[in-house]
């Protein structure tokens, strides 16, 4: 949790931005699980432990940590916002069940490569990527 407090104060210094305890709750909730949340799901937690922290302070707190490089927006079907940290995780992309809702995540090299070469055969500097396969999982195609 060191590096991302670190990371997240540097971005905030650079823009001329504090570190305040409440960017600091919502970048701790974020990193205390591996699954996908939202906005409320963040906004629930903290309030269980006590806090009284605004729906507004969240939302911009993860736009904040989205822009720093830490965590990840996922758009799903209904255009919802759902985010996971990626700081010090390996790139992985998605496929979302337009059913039932499951994301599965993967990994593909050759994907990864051929993103790579698109970028140098057209003289782009890529920044980050996200690909997202909307479709039925095996559970739903099996049900009709």
């Amino acid at each position: 949790m060191v590096d991302e407090v670190a990371k997240l104060k540097e971005y905030l210094r650079k823009r001329g931005l504090k570190f305040t305890p409440e960017r600091e709750e919502v970048l701790r909730e974020a990193f205390s699980t591996h699954d996908h949340f939202d906005a409320d799901d963040i906004f629930m937690r903290l309030r269980g432990k006590g806090s009284q922290i605004s729906m507004a302070t969240i939302y911009r707190t993860l736009k904040l940590l989205v822009e720093a490089g830490l965590l990840r927006e996922i758009i799903t079907e209904e255009k919802h916002r759902h985010y996971e940290h990626i700081y010090g995780h390996a790139h992985h992309d998605h496929l979302f069940c337009i059913r039932c809702g499951r994301v599965i995540e993967f990994e593909e090299p050759r994907i990864e490569e051929l993103q790579r070469e698109v970028c140098r055969r057209e003289g782009f500097e890529p920044k980050y990527h996200r690909l997202q396969i909307m479709g039925y999982c095996k559970d739903c195609r099996e049900e009709g």
